[in-house]
């Protein structure tokens, strides 16, 4: 979706927040500074997060905001902009050049309870190094896959390129509505993988042998016992901007 809307108050947080503000400054808007919520309250006109560690921050709350967001070496998963190029890219945000792609944020439940909120991926993962567990895949109520393995993966479009991918999960397309899914280090040799509906996707672990926990973007959720069901569905939208300096999940370059 095309994007013309001149932006004057921008929001910056993150790395680099002093060399990001003047380049904003530079194309004649108006910086937001300082911690996440304090930029959010300001309510910026569009919001600069800097380093994929800002980008995930803002995901994980369950508030996103309706500006169009601008990832500055946000990650090989969204369309993001080198800092090396941040001054073409602010001048390009404050004038209205751009377009609009919405990426799935998913909601993380454990049984019936939101317990997290994602990007890129959720896991299951042995808490032992070394040591593997049973886990379950399962989707629309069918069970289509159990293995032993260290843990198991779910990966966003946004998050198939980076962790999923290099446990040879397939890459999926942004605006699919699919999902990777991955064993980790797994037992068998032959290990399928699978591509499912993102609103359809269960984990379970199936043995109680070793602590398995719950991570959404790498971030420790709980610790999750056998038979408990973990679930993802799209629950929210991040409308991130690409400028022509952003570079392309697929290629890395504009």
């Amino acid at each position: 979706m095309s994007d013309s809307v001149e932006r004057a108050a921008v929001g910056v947080v993150g790395e680099s927040v002093e060399r990001v503000a003047a380049a904003v400054e530079d194309a004649g808007g108006t910086p937001a500074t300082g911690d996440l919520d304090a930029v959010l309250a300001a309510e910026p006109d569009a919001l600069v997060t800097v380093g994929e560690d800002a980008l995930l921050s803002l995901t994980a709350r369950p508030d996103l905001p309706g500006s169009p967001v601008l990832p500055v070496d946000g990650g090989r998963g969204v369309r993001s902009v080198p800092l090396s190029t941040v001054d073409d890219a602010m001048e390009a945000l404050v004038t209205g050049t751009g377009e609009i792609h919405r990426y799935p944020v998913v909601g993380v439940y454990v049984g019936d309870d939101v317990r997290a909120r994602a990007l890129t991926d959720v896991t299951l993962l042995t808490a032992e190094p070394a040591r593997i567990s049973e886990y379950a895949v399962v989707t629309d109520g069918t069970t289509v896959a159990r293995f032993r393995a260290d843990g198991v993966v779910v990966a966003t479009p946004a998050g198939s390129h980076g962790y999923a991918r290099r446990v040879d999960a397939p890459v999926v397309a942004y605006g699919t509505g699919v999902g990777a899914v991955a064993p980790i280090a797994p037992f068998a040799t032959n290990a399928d993988h699978w591509v499912l509906d993102l609103d359809s996707i269960s984990l379970r672990v199936e043995r109680d042998e070793v602590p398995v926990e719950l991570l959404a973007d790498d971030r420790r959720v709980d610790g999750i016992e056998p038979g408990v069901s973990v679930s993802v569905s799209v629950v929210d939208t991040l409308p991130v901007l690409s400028v022509p300096a952003s570079s392309h999940p697929y290629t890395g370059s504009p």
